[in-house]
């Protein structure tokens, strides 16, 4: 073991690479991962992608390098896999709310003459199962930060209300883009005269950037782009160039001409590797996510190491009645 623990990261990816070799196993990462440990990746992508792209791997299990949610969400797509964590690691704004808390959203909408009938709810999917479930039971349906203006014009047309959970930056960003009233709940602003409702909850990483941030790089590089991700306060993106997902952001950058100066705003270990020149972090600080940057390759090698010894660690288990109604609120999303 003190052996072990002296091995450099060079040392590490052979050791990982012998396992993948060995095992009937799929590692998969997530954008936000350190970049050592993204490299050790067969699979990468954002949350989405990462759980569709894994139904159609066969390997029997899933060493799924992200975040608690992710990983779910993989094990509620494919309940046949083994999927396992190298950290077992929580989404902070996933951590914001559970099922209780859902419910005493839904009361407060019943409190301010909204039925059950008239709510239709939407969760992002950065929830954990137990929220989706509870969505799904309601007849509503997961989304994406790519894909949730469309989902939720979709969920309009049924002349609800929409509660939307966890994050309010995102739920309001797509109701500015929409012209649609928006609130949130607790803050004092009027539920009931709203199209969307949202659920008070935030990303601690997306919350760092700001408008002061903007204007700096705007008159530091004059003709300079700023591109964020719709996690950030309405504020910031109603100044940005541009808004999009995590791969929207990628496709976008990579795609500028190479002397086009861009500002970013999102998780920085996903920025540091888009372009090696006139790519620049919108923030003072370093925006990195402390539980995106838990997982270590010392955590990949130990993951693969309890695989091979058959006492896989940190597994994902999801319970039927959970997984049926999460599955449900997310083919939901999927077939549109």
């Amino acid at each position: 073991m003190r052996f072990l623990l002296q091995l450099t990261n060079e040392e590490l990816k052979i050791k990982i690479n012998e396992y993948k070799k060995k095992l009937d196993v799929a590692v998969v990462a997530h954008f936000y991962q350190r970049d050592e440990v993204f490299e050790m990746a067969d699979i990468t992508g954002d949350s989405l992608e990462l759980a569709i792209r894994t139904i159609d791997s066969k390997a029997k299990f899933v060493v799924f390098c992200g975040v608690g949610f992710m990983g779910q969400s993989v094990k509620v797509l494919s309940p046949h896999k083994r999927v396992v964590m190298p950290k077992a690691a929580c989404c902070a704004m996933a951590s914001m709310i559970d099922g209780m808390q859902f419910d005493v959203s839904v009361k407060a909408l019943n409190d301010s003459g909204i039925s059950n009938e008239n709510i239709l709810p939407i969760t992002y999917i950065n929830s954990n199962a137990e929220v989706k479930a509870k969505v799904g039971m309601m007849g509503g349906m997961v989304c994406t930060s790519s894909n949730a203006k469309k989902i939720i014009t979709t969920a309009l047309k049924e002349g609800k209300k929409i509660l939307f959970v966890p994050d309010r930056c995102l739920g309001q960003n797509i109701a500015n883009q929409m012209g649609l009233k928006s609130a949130v709940l607790g803050d004092g602003t009027n539920i009931a005269d709203a199209d969307i409702i949202c659920f008070n909850g935030f990303c601690s990483v997306h919350q760092l950037f700001s408008v002061d941030d903007i204007k700096f790089y705007r008159k530091k590089y004059p003709g300079i782009l700023i591109a964020v991700h719709p996690e950030c306060d309405p504020a910031i993106c109603d100044a940005s160039d541009f808004v999009g997902s995590t791969s929207q952001l990628i496709k976008y950058i990579t795609e500028l001409p190479e002397d086009q100066k861009v500002a970013v705003g999102t998780e920085f270990n996903m920025v540091n590797r888009l372009r090696a020149k006139n790519t620049y972090v919108l923030s003072s600080t370093k925006p990195e996510c402390p539980t995106m940057n838990e997982t270590t390759l010392r955590d990949v090698y130990d993951i693969l190491k309890s695989i091979d010894e058959g006492e896989p660690l940190n597994e994902i288990l999801v319970d039927e009645n959970t997984q049926k109604w999460a599955k449900i609120a997310l083919d939901r999303m999927l077939a549109l």
